[in-house]
């Protein structure tokens, strides 16, 4: 379990640093990270570059364990900062769509990132003198795997709802692909509930991992070679975010357990 903790954790930190660096071409933010609200700003390309600094400082800080629990802790926070004021009511005020599910998928995915670094922040254990904040970000460690499996639901869901749109992702080489859209949103779905109910969880959250890893490799690295900067390079983002994803599945099966929280 230790290798799979360890490899969820690489992963988990190549991804918030690869994000980070992707904003700076564009010096524009990813929408999965904060939505456009700040469009006509002019300081808006100094904000970009500064938080795209800080992501890849703590993905590099993640990948090569420098202050880690703390590190984590704070990027959770913040993540879930950004949800609740900045992408939630971006959804609801400026966008005409919001009562479809598909148009959260920014705020969804933002929520697995929150999970995830509390996932690895739960890792490593409290230090001895650790402040009133991180002792508050710390009580959101076991809900880690809750905040993946509420994504991978309602994913799950968008299956259903939007089978043509998820069936035209799918590499044409593969057959059936009506099939493995239905087979996809079971899966997710089914992992997501038992991963919450802790049924197997172990199991399932391996289950999960491996499936979207096999997708980073068989879906999103072709897609993003096709068309890399399409819509300010979407089909990249994809590829760190399953790769994320992915990474964060395995830190929870092998980490659950033991998680370590300040008492």
């Amino acid at each position: 379990m230790e290798t799979l903790i360890k490899t969820g954790r690489i992963f988990y930190g190549i991804m918030i640093a690869c994000l980070g660096a992707q904003q700076i071409p564009y010096a524009d933010f990813r929408p999965v990270i904060f939505p456009p609200w700040l469009a006509t700003m002019p300081d808006l390309a100094a904000l970009a570059y500064l938080s795209s600094a800080l992501l890849i400082l703590c993905g590099l800080a993640i990948i090569f364990q420098k202050k880690v629990r703390e590190v984590s802790l704070v990027l959770g926070g913040v993540f879930l900062l950004l949800i609740l004021f900045a992408q939630v009511p971006f959804e609801l005020i400026k966008d005409p769509y919001y009562k479809h599910l598909g148009v959260w998928s920014n705020p969804l995915k933002e929520l697995v990132f929150a999970g995830g670094a509390f996932a690895v922040a739960g890792i490593y254990p409290p230090g001895n003198k650790e402040g009133k904040l991180l002792q508050v970000l710390d009580k959101f460690i076991p809900l880690a795997g809750t905040f993946m499996s509420i994504t991978m639901i309602l994913f799950g869901v968008d299956h259903f709802l939007y089978v043509d749109f998820v069936v035209k992702l799918m590499p044409a080489w593969i057959p059936g692909p009506v099939f493995w859209t239905y087979f996809a949103g079971v899966a997710l779905i089914g992992s997501g509930i038992t991963i919450i109910l802790k049924i197997k969880l172990k199991l399932s959250a391996i289950l999960l991992g491996v499936m979207i890893f096999l997708w980073f490799i068989l879906l999103h690295i072709p897609r993003a070679i096709a068309d890399p900067y399409g819509m300010q390079g979407n089909e990249l983002t994809s590829v760190f975010e399953a790769l994320g994803f992915s990474g964060i599945a395995f830190m929870v099966a092998g980490g659950y357990d033991s998680w370590k929280v300040t008492k």
